[in-house]
């Protein structure tokens, strides 16, 4: 069952994807439409998916690289589901539905694993550290795509070649408020994260803090994400050097979420590119 719907999402997504493509092409709300009612879709499927999994294995779906992609890219279409209900843009999904699917086809290629699954990873504290962590992810990856736009559309209107993807993209201010909004959301969530999971070390470990290499970006990453908000709601940052800022965040997010999983020596690792979470 769980392959079906795994495959069903997936497919989906991808469809979703090529549909977004097209419209950012074309410019037809009728494929606007097609493409993100699929996409609700799939997500809908990989809602079942990862539900189902929860069930198989008593405890949240992460505790291999391969469920985790497939856990993120659930969160990055959930976050954009939300935005696209406040904001209503439909270039956006074209921007957002290639990352999720980028990150549901890297699962997919990862060979499956057995479940096993150690016993202190199936306690509520695994529940309340990896949701509001993944979660704030999602959202900052929408920072990041906003972020990517934005630097887009500035370099379109400083050259002064408004051309087609230029009367595609949304303005410089809608775009700044879309990185604004996921910094206000996200960031908060990956605090949470942070103090569940060291209440969680305390609680297993016998220690809230192990200096973990995981546990060092992580912080590292959550202190660039604070510096950027801090600036932006005290300082007034705006516009292209936000936007800049907010790429170097999320790139130390996919290192700390990636290279930390699979480079660095870690009980967080994932072993061999895919493996499930040590514990000492």
């Amino acid at each position: 069952m769980e392959h079906i719907l795994s495959g069903i999402a997936l497919f989906l997504i991808i469809l979703s994807t090529g549909g977004f493509i097209v419209y950012i092409i074309r410019q037809n709300n009728s494929v606007f439409r097609y493409a993100y009612w699929v996409l609700f879709t799939g997500f809908l499927f990989q809602t079942l998916f990862l539900v189902y999994r929860y069930i198989a294995l008593g405890t949240v779906p992460v505790i291999n690289l391969k469920m985790s992609l497939a856990f993120f890219a659930w969160s990055i279409i959930g976050a954009y589901l939300l935005f696209q209900v406040k904001f209503r843009l439909m270039v956006l999904g074209s921007f957002v539905a290639p990352v999720a699917a980028f990150f549901m086809i890297l699962s997919s290629a990862l060979p499956h694993l057995p479940d096993t699954v150690p016993p202190v990873l199936k306690g509520i504290w695994l529940l309340l550290h990896v949701i509001p962590m993944f979660l704030g992810d999602g959202i900052f990856a929408i920072a990041f795509v906003s972020s990517v736009m934005y630097l887009v559309q500035e370099r379109q209107i400083k050259r002064k070649t408004r051309g087609t993807l230029f009367k595609r993209l949304p303005s410089l201010e809608t775009l700044d408020s879309i990185n604004h909004y996921s910094l206000v959301y996200g960031f908060p969530l990956i605090t949470i994260g942070m103090i569940t999971g060291a209440a969680y070390a305390q609680a297993v470990l016998g220690s809230y803090w192990r200096w973990d290499p995981k546990e060092v970006w992580s912080l590292v990453t959550w202190i660039c994400y604070a510096i950027l908000l801090h600036e932006r709601l005290a300082v007034g940052w705006q516009g292209r050097r936000s936007a800049i800022m907010s790429i170097f965040c999320f790139m130390m997010l996919i290192f700390t979420f990636l290279g930390g999983g699979i480079l660095l020596d870690s009980y967080h690792s994932f072993g061999d590119f895919g493996g499930g979470t040590k514990l000492p």
